[in-house]
């Protein structure tokens, strides 16, 4: 396999075209060292120094990530953008990034995957964000209370952001959007949702949460993140026998 053939493949899974206008990200090979076979690829959520030197280590031919370098706007290559982009260039490793198309993704996304650890029933698309739904939503197939909730998703409250319990104590329903997507709490209550996941916590949501009598689990940024690239991993090993690695670089956030 080689990197046209790797980024044809990706684009076969990822739905990018869909968000084209309202993802800042640049979608796609951010740095392409040009036509090449590949062996390895490294998957991760945040492209950073620590996550490049890893891969590098690990010996990969092209990193994925979620929070790519390119977020739609000029920035000059200077400073720390410079020494990234220059250890990616000098390492002869290209960069590949997947924002929304990754989050919203029905088969490898990252709400879908806490959607699945969950084992949610009926999950359907959930969360406007600017036309496009990019979250999901579900039915447990057992009533649950968020201690619960939480230890099938190995994280303890400790490890969250926060934790809203401002409404039903048994929850049935779940609505989740990973990442920073506070707001879309609003959407949940619309739709009578009992309990509401994504990764940041923000102030004036405590007061709609209360006000509005449901529960939200703010269980990180990067944690409700890692689902998406570690299931696009486990995928692009079994078709195509290309070694994989996540690499985990937690945090707390």
């Amino acid at each position: 396999m080689d990197t046209v053939e790797l980024d044809s493949y990706f684009r076969n899974i990822l739905d990018m075209e869909i968000v084209n206008k309202i993802d800042s990200s640049m979608n796609g090979f951010q740095v392409d060292q040009g036509k090449r076979q590949i062996n390895k690829v490294a998957f991760a959520v945040d492209a950073s120094m620590e996550t490049f030197k890893k891969a590098v280590e690990w010996n990969a031919e092209v990193l994925f990530v979620h929070h790519g370098l390119f977020w739609g706007y000029p920035i000059a290559v200077t400073d720390s953008h410079y020494e990234r982009l220059s250890f990616l260039i000098k390492n002869n490793i290209s960069l590949y990034a997947a924002h929304l198309p990754l989050d919203m993704n029905p088969i490898i996304g990252n709400n879908y995957g806490i959607a699945k650890k969950l084992n949610l029933e009926n999950i359907h698309p959930f969360g406007s964000y600017k036309g496009v739904k990019i979250g999901n939503a579900g039915t447990l197939s057992q009533i649950k209370t968020i201690d619960a909730i939480l230890e099938i998703l190995e994280i303890k409250k400790t490890e969250t952001l926060g934790i809203l319990p401002f409404g039903n104590s048994k929850i049935s329903t779940v609505a989740i959007v990973s990442g920073g997507a506070t707001r879309e709490i609003t959407q949940a209550m619309e739709q009578n949702i009992d309990l509401y996941i994504t990764g940041d916590l923000s102030h004036e949501t405590y007061h709609i949460c209360q006000e509005g009598r449901i529960n939200m689990i703010s269980a990180g940024h990067y944690f409700t993140e890692t689902f998406g690239p570690k299931l696009m991993a486990e995928k692009l090993k079994r078709d195509k026998a290309v070694e994989t690695v996540f690499i985990d670089v937690p945090t707390g956030l």
